[in-house]
């Protein structure tokens, strides 16, 4: 989300949650923690709100997530042994962590499994954190549904899937994964703008591959 007008639309469509990138290294949508806070106030529940951020430190996104005042972080990088327990310590007892696992390779099964008994659910992504610039999401690709598959099977948290996600593809990722929800950006976006059209599309997929 990037603007009031934004969250509106994303609510009167049937998101139940809603996505507010704070600074990254690349990627697109990120604003200001002042302007998160402000539309995050205006989000009547039962609606999520999802604070992104690429900081692997507790203090520092434990603060995040205070001046911003949502409910749960998405954490979009790996973080240090030890780090989700610290970040548990310090933050409210509702702030939920979803942490994101950027499906590469064999090797993300490991990662996901390792980091899934300390996070509240995990989700898949198609970034690539081994690149000189990480690449720690929104980069609109599609990866091996199949690993993520195995993933969600052996998961002992809820698993979302992100990724390339379009009205076009959500249904077949949807069936193939089996994950509790999906995460959208640039396959709602037109422009780089929130495209009416399009989200009820990928809503109205979404709907359809599940019922």
């Amino acid at each position: 989300m990037a603007s009031a007008h934004e969250v509106r639309l994303a609510i009167a469509a049937g998101a139940d949650a809603l996505g507010f990138v704070s600074a990254m290294p690349s990627g697109p949508g990120p604003i200001d923690e002042e302007l998160i806070a402000e539309l995050v106030a205006t989000v009547p529940p039962p609606v999520s709100c999802f604070l992104l951020t690429c900081s692997t430190d507790a203090a520092t996104i434990a603060a995040q997530v205070v001046r911003c005042g949502v409910d749960t972080v998405q954490l979009v990088d790996a973080l240090p042994a030890g780090t989700h327990a610290e970040l548990r310590a310090l933050l409210p007892h509702r702030v939920r962590l979803v942490q994101v696992v950027h499906v590469v390779d064999d090797t993300s099964m490991d990662e996901a499994l390792a980091v899934a008994p300390n996070v509240d659910a995990l989700l898949l992504d198609s970034g690539n954190p081994r690149l000189t610039v990480k690449e720690l999401g929104g980069t609109g690709r599609v990866h091996d549904w199949a690993l993520s598959r195995a993933i969600v099977e052996r998961s002992p948290v809820p698993v979302f899937l992100a990724g390339g996600l379009r009205a076009e593809n959500v249904g077949e990722a949807v069936r193939a994964v089996r994950p509790l929800g999906v995460d959208v950006c640039s396959g709602v976006r037109t422009s780089e703008s929130l495209d009416p059209d399009r989200l009820r599309a990928f809503v109205a997929a979404v709907r359809d591959a599940v019922h």
